[in-house]
């Protein structure tokens, strides 16, 4: 096969352990620091609720145990935290190799042999199935998202995968969540409820 085409096989495999990998980082950032976030919100709102009354309300109660909620369920992961971080970081080394690999490629001469540079992302692939965890918490998929795109260096990638905003930046369900609230509240106003507010059933 072509030069042209590993160059692809291995930028689709780096997209692959990449995104992977930054999934990875998600569920170990969440677990390790929204249980934190979340206590002090609600020690904050606790000490709050001394001085103003609206604040012991039952819309805000409700919030708070739903907090209470979200705290046990990330939990669940926290006896595997280590894990999360230990194979996000031996993703994170994959993909590094996997960019190596890409930009020595690339610099050969084009009537070079190849089979080496195959087998290498041959075994690239194998490390990371080897290395990765099936079960992510919820959201991770927005975070990794974020990460992969915003936070990491994926020149390499895009030169090969040209990424497009609309399409790949933003994960499908936040679009579908998006056009949920968009005709929910489009919904409240056709049906002549004075306010948003009222139609969610905040007093």
């Amino acid at each position: 096969m072509s030069q042209a085409s590993l160059l692809k096989s291995i930028a689709e495999t780096g997209y692959n352990v990449g995104f992977g990998g930054r999934k990875h980082w998600a569920t170990y950032d969440i677990v390790d620091k929204i249980p934190g976030l979340i206590g002090f919100i609600g020690t904050a709102v606790g000490i709050f609720s001394l001085v103003y009354e609206s604040l012991s309300a039952k819309n805000v109660s409700a919030v708070m145990a739903v907090f209470g909620v979200i705290g046990i369920y990330i939990s669940v992961y926290d006896s595997k935290k280590s894990d999360y971080e230990k194979s996000a970081v031996e993703i994170t080394k994959i993909f590094n190799g996997l960019r190596d690999l890409y930009r020595e490629v690339e610099a050969l001469a084009a009537n070079a042999d190849l089979s080496i540079h195959w087998a290498r992302l041959a075994t690239f692939e194998s490390q990371y199935y080897g290395a990765s965890i099936s079960k992510q918490i919820l959201f991770s998929d927005w975070y990794a998202h974020y990460k992969f795109f915003w936070q990491y260096q994926i020149d390499w990638v895009a030169n090969q995968k040209s990424f497009s905003f609309w399409r790949d930046k933003v994960p499908l369900t936040a679009w579908l969540a998006t056009a949920a609230i968009i005709v929910s509240i489009a919904t409240c106003f056709a049906l002549h409820i004075d306010s948003v507010k009222s139609c969610f059933g905040i007093v």
